[in-house]
């Protein structure tokens, strides 16, 4: 009865202990080998735990977990826009074999540093919007022109104040709601006087890429365009301008390449400072 005592009111019973039948075919009870195999499943069972218990204990004694060793990168890349010499974070020269179109290969030469930054004005507006979830701790900045000197592409490395599971959401947004092929979310360029992106400007972009990273508290971006000055009407997002058929003058130049090489190869830089020692500003 419900709230009452399990078995009030009823009649006990009891049964007896079943029998079954050895080789000569008399009969013996059952419950000594229910015991037996009972005691042997019970014993397997506590070798086992103690087994994985011990690989669990001895894994974490040497400090081998593939979370913490996440969340020691994680960490570490936060710190990388002081730890790090800015030749480290970007070359004065990188090399992009295979970077171009058709697999053609490239040579970036870094043209102009910006000193490092908060983030004031240094987003559009929109752009600024969609990126404010993580914070800004610090904005790198370097201007890179080809070997001929006819493209101009700005690279920067957007140190964020966020955990992981910030960039993870924001990184899982920009991909869902394709923020990276907006062009009202275009990054802006950096340029500087007397170098061969003096003539830079907002106006003047191009083609971009935007990668908000997961396993570190970055985002890398790129934007590209002509040297010469040229204004841009139709600016094309680097994964559109790199897309087999695409017709668009960006695409045609190879303005998507230059975006999409440079931040990749930025990129690949920056989680090796993560893993290697780095040398330490003077």
């Amino acid at each position: 009865m419900p709230g009452g005592t399990l078995g009030a009111g009823r009649p006990v019973v009891s049964f007896g202990e079943p029998e079954g039948y050895d080789e000569r075919a008399r009969p013996r009870p059952l419950g000594g080998r229910v015991r037996t195999r009972t005691a042997a499943v019970a014993a397997c069972l506590v070798l086992g735990l103690g087994l994985i218990g011990g690989a669990a204990t001895g894994s974490w004694l040497v400090g081998d977990s593939g979370d913490e060793g996440a969340r020691d990168t994680f960490v570490s890349a936060r710190s990388l826009w002081h730890s790090v010499p800015v030749d480290q974070l970007f070359p004065r020269t990188v090399q992009g074999n295979g970077a171009g179109p058709g697999g053609a290969d490239r040579t970036w030469t870094r043209v102009a540093v910006a000193p490092d930054s908060g983030c004031r004005n240094a987003f559009d507006p929109l752009l600024s919007k969609a990126l404010a979830p993580v914070g800004c701790q610090r904005l790198l900045r370097a201007t890179y022109t080809d070997a001929t000197q006819s493209f101009v592409t700005t690279v920067g490395l957007l140190f964020t104040k966020a955990d992981a599971a910030s960039m993870d959401a924001l990184a899982k947004r920009f991909q869902s709601e394709g923020l990276g092929n907006r062009t009202d979310l275009m990054p802006r360029p950096y340029a500087e006087k007397d170098t061969a992106a003096a003539r830079f400007g907002t106006k003047q972009r191009a083609s971009w890429t935007v990668s908000v990273l997961t396993d570190a508290p970055v985002v890398v971006y790129t934007v590209s365009g002509w040297a010469d000055g040229r204004t841009v009407d139709a600016p094309q997002s680097a994964e559109q301008a790199m897309q087999s058929g695409a017709t668009s003058p960006p695409a045609q130049a190879g303005l998507g390449n230059e975006s999409q090489g440079l931040a990749d190869r930025i990129e690949r830089a920056l989680r090796k400072d993560v893993t290697s020692p780095t040398e330490k500003p003077s």
